[in-house]
């Protein structure tokens, strides 16, 4: 019941002279209540979908569709299954009254009506009605905030992931924007694939940390123009490690630092960053596996390897061929499409190059967005 506005009440009866004599009843309650009257179920169900009514009273037998038929279709409704009704029967009715009360009417009443027990009647359902309407409105404002909350941690949980991607990629200039474009890359490949929608949104927003790794290995080896030694190129290969552990493994002691408030609640940041963690470190730790078990760096092979970390690992590999590294010039689409289709069965999982050629227009269209 809003705030401010009369409590509004129908009154259903085949009699016009019941209806009169009600409205007659309660005229000295006109300043605070607004009374709608009804002669037929049907005319009940059109007035409470055209006003927002906060109580119903109506008689049980009438011809046509009675009160009870107006009870079940007021309560499958649902803009309208909140409102109490009142049924009015006669005292040799007591089959219709149980009949009444396991449909949901909220109160019964006895014709003839007594005025003084109508009245304590509607004040009765009227004061629950606004309970009610108290009670939905505060569990509005909790999904409300809910939501606004749920909001706010996706937010600030990609809003973290893209920082932690960018310190990776700003030890090297020549990547560009490298880890958006495998993100990109990563949601259509994976959609394409045919994963439910939620896992590829999470491979979407967890993809981008993929190399955040590369920030353990010295710029000296990172940036080397020319062909890495044996040692550097073991040296560069951690980086599939170190990234894990960054997101899987927290400091000693920052457990503690992150959850050192005086409510005992854990930091927004790390509330952020929870549920997607572990999902991360399998992308950082598997995306330089290959298909037939040579990649490093645990050597897994075919479906051993996370589709994740398959997924990413084509996407990785055909934006590095198509890309400027500080060891090689970029390729043209046609050599790299021809190196990844050389790719297949060792490097590249069959199943997800045939979902590379059939999206392959979609990650040229990608490579033509300047993201700066």
């Amino acid at each position: 019941m809003a705030i401010g506005r009369m409590a509004r009440i129908l009154f259903v009866d085949d009699e016009p002279n019941f209806l009169s004599g009600i409205r007659r009843m309660l005229w000295d309650d006109s300043s605070e209540w607004d009374l709608f009257f009804a002669e037929s179920a049907d005319e009940a169900l059109k007035i409470a979908s055209q006003k927002v009514l906060d109580t119903i009273v109506s008689d049980v037998s009438m011809p046509g569709k009675d009160g009870l038929e107006l009870l079940k279709e007021l309560k499958a409704n649902p803009a309208t299954n909140a409102i109490p009704v009142v049924i009015l029967t006669g005292n040799a009715e007591a089959h219709l009254k149980r009949k009444a009360l396991d449909l949901g009417a909220a109160d019964l009443l006895n014709k003839p009506i007594d005025r003084e027990d109508l009245i304590a009647r509607l004040r009765s359902v009227l004061r629950l009605k606004r309970y009610q309407d108290e009670l939905r409105a505060h569990n509005e404002l909790l999904e409300f905030r809910v939501r606004e909350r749920t909001r706010e941690l996706e937010s600030s949980r990609r809003d973290i992931i893209w920082r932690l991607a960018k310190a990776g990629e700003f030890r090297d200039e020549d990547t560009g924007d490298h880890v958006v474009r495998v993100a990109l890359s990563s949601r259509i490949l994976a959609a394409q694939i045919g994963l439910d929608q939620e896992l590829v949104e999470t491979v979407f927003l967890t993809s981008p940390l993929h190399d955040i790794g590369k920030i353990g290995i010295p710029d000296g080896i990172l940036l080397k123009p020319g062909k890495l030694t044996d040692e550097e190129r073991a040296q560069v290969q951690k980086h599939c490690e170190i990234g894990a552990s960054i997101l899987v493994e927290l400091p000693k002691g920052a457990e503690y630092f992150l959850n050192s408030q005086e409510d005992g609640d854990r930091l927004p940041i790390l509330e952020a960053i929870e549920p997607i963690r572990e999902f991360a470190a399998t992308i950082a730790m598997t995306h330089h596996e290959r298909w037939d078990g040579t990649g490093y760096p645990k050597g897994l092979g075919g479906d051993e390897i996370p589709i994740v970390g398959r997924i990413v690992a084509a996407a990785d590999l055909y934006d590095a061929l198509r890309s400027s590294r500080p060891y090689k010039k970029a390729f043209d689409r046609a050599k790299a499409t021809q190196i990844m289709e050389e790719s297949v069965g060792t490097h590249i999982d069959p199943m997800v190059f045939d979902a590379f050629v059939r999206v392959q227009d979609e990650l040229e269209q990608i490579r033509e967005v300047n993201f700066r």
